[in-house]
């Protein structure tokens, strides 16, 4: 029996060492290495006092049918109202014969699909949607100077260098400037300017001002332009929830999920990777090798890289993330939505944070996310604060109950907190390399992936395994097309071409 080792346990590791131990139980045996002592990698749901973190937000949500049938296979979706469905008495489509959520634990719930940005002390759409609501709230001026920018911008095209051009090719520098310029500054840590188009490209494909202008001027009835979704499906406990599941299933295939089982070295030569070396001094012998480990880690393990590879691999950027959880009895922002809610909250599952006087990145409400990610969801708001950092500066430096008060004064300061609202719990996470970057040494990673190719059993699979700002699930598809590649001999082209559809991801 060959052995294939799979570096990490987060959404793309699991679901290679899965699909391996599914499509070939016979002849693969797994052992999956795991740095940390938690499943679900960035997609993993933190508990703290009766109540849960996802870090990020994940929605459950794909276009591909193979990512959509294992969530099912492995947490059918819910046949009955789930707590807060009830109070509200929201009208959805269950699946027949599908779970109970206040009776079963192995449940994904049918959540609804709305985040907004909150700038200038108002919500806007996201994306952003030409109603009169956005022109009252950007005001008579910056709608007449947005409007004439994005004309200059589609008669006068940039080329695009960076993201920068990108954004303002699209939408105009008026409305880049309003509603994407500081954001993409806070997450990336440098001005847009510095920043390949590559990732707008990534993330914000097919979205424009011109669609959005043309869905308006549509006769009623005319078919309009692709929307967005409008739910999405979540696990009831959060993403972690799913993970977990998905490690027991690969333990009762035979499969090995070690965890505090950090890989230091990788032994190998003509092409051929040979032994996982771990931080303990255990020596795994291997046939294949599925890493989701960073690039920057991944290459300065392997044997004998070039300089240059080694050069660039050494200078890739990431971004590290801080989350702050607070426990409050309710918010100062209150919902003006037609959307139904408990106790006047916000409908939101995430809210991006434009306001330029702050450093908070972005807003989850954990409540509309699940009511069980919550101790007490009829009396508790439970929100978390994302802060986008670098390793070893001052926000991630600083110790945690000083980042907690700054977290909590910047929302009150813009308004979102009352001043006499009590914290009733708080808790701070810090995630290392939760982004790739696309900026720096990234210009030359063509030269690092092409050497990391020629090791003939080596698979890169995921967001830091590829050093691409993947989503959940083309992270578990990269996994699958590795699979299908080593068992089929075929190229790994299939992997690096994940992500690359020329589609906004939560379009349909």
């Amino acid at each position: 029996m060959k052995t294939a080792v799979v570096i990490g346990a987060g959404p793309a590791g699991l679901t290679a060492a899965f699909a391996l131990l599914e499509r070939a139980p016979e002849a693969w045996r797994v052992v999956v290495l795991e740095e940390s002592g938690e499943i679900g990698g960035i997609a993993r749901t933190a508990v703290h006092k009766g109540c849960r973190i996802d870090i990020g937000g994940h929605r459950f949500f794909s276009k591909c049918q193979e990512v959509n049938d294992l969530w099912a296979r492995l947490m059918p979706t819910q046949g009955a109202p789930a707590w807060d469905d009830r109070e509200l008495a929201r009208e959805k489509a269950y699946a027949s014969g599908g779970p109970d959520p206040e009776r079963e634990e192995r449940v994904m719930l049918v959540r609804d699909r709305v985040s907004r940005i909150f700038y200038l002390r108002h919500f806007f759409d996201y994306p952003i949607a030409l109603k009169l609501q956005t022109f009252l709230n950007m005001g008579l001026v910056r709608t007449w100077r947005a409007g004439w920018s994005y004309l200059h911008a589609a008669c006068c095209k940039r080329e695009e260098k960076s993201l920068e051009d990108f954004y303002i090719n699209r939408f105009g520098r008026v409305l880049y400037e309003m509603f994407f310029e500081d954001y993409t500054e806070k997450l990336w840590g440098v001005h847009p300017s510095q920043i390949s188009p590559e990732w707008g490209a990534q993330r914000v494909k097919g979205l424009s001002l011109i669609k959005a202008i043309l869905n308006v001027l549509k006769p009623k009835g005319a078919q309009r332009e692709t929307s967005l979704i409008e739910s999405f499906l979540y696990p009831k406990k959060g993403p972690g929830q799913l993970w977990e599941v998905l490690a027991e299933e690969i333990r009762k295939r035979g499969g090995e999920v070690r965890l505090h089982a950090k890989v230091t070295r990788i032994e190998g030569a003509q092409g051929q990777v040979s032994t996982v070396v771990t931080e303990a001094d255990e020596r795994i012998a291997c046939d294949a090798l599925f890493s989701s480990m960073p690039i920057k880690d991944l290459v300065a393990a392997m044997p004998n890289p070039p300089a240059p590879v080694a050069e660039v691999a050494a200078a890739l950027p990431y971004r590290d993330f801080i989350t702050v959880g607070l426990l409050v009895d309710r918010l100062a922002i209150r919902n003006e939505t037609p959307i139904r809610t408990l106790n006047g909250l916000v409908p939101d599952t995430w809210i991006y944070i434009q306001e330029r006087d702050v450093r908070l990145g972005r807003l989850q409400i954990f409540n509309n996310w699940s009511p069980y990610m919550v101790d007490d969801p009829a009396r508790h708001v439970w929100i978390g604060l994302e802060y986008f950092c670098s390793e070893g500066d001052a926000m991630w430096e600083m110790a945690d109950q000083a980042f907690i008060d700054f977290a909590v004064a910047e929302l009150r300061k813009i308004d979102i907190l009352a001043p006499e609202t009590p914290i009733l719990e708080s808790v701070r996470l810090r995630v290392k390399k939760a982004y790739p970057a696309y900026f720096g040494s990234y210009a030359r990673f063509g030269e690092v992936r092409t050497w990391l190719d020629s090791w003939q059993n080596l698979y890169c699979i995921g967001r830091n395994g590829q050093h691409r700002y993947n989503n959940m699930d083309h992270s578990m598809l990269c996994g699958l097309e590795a699979v299908r590649a080593l068992l089929t001999a075929t190229p790994k082209s299939a992997l690096w071409a994940v992500n690359t559809e020329e589609e906004y991801h939560e379009s349909k």
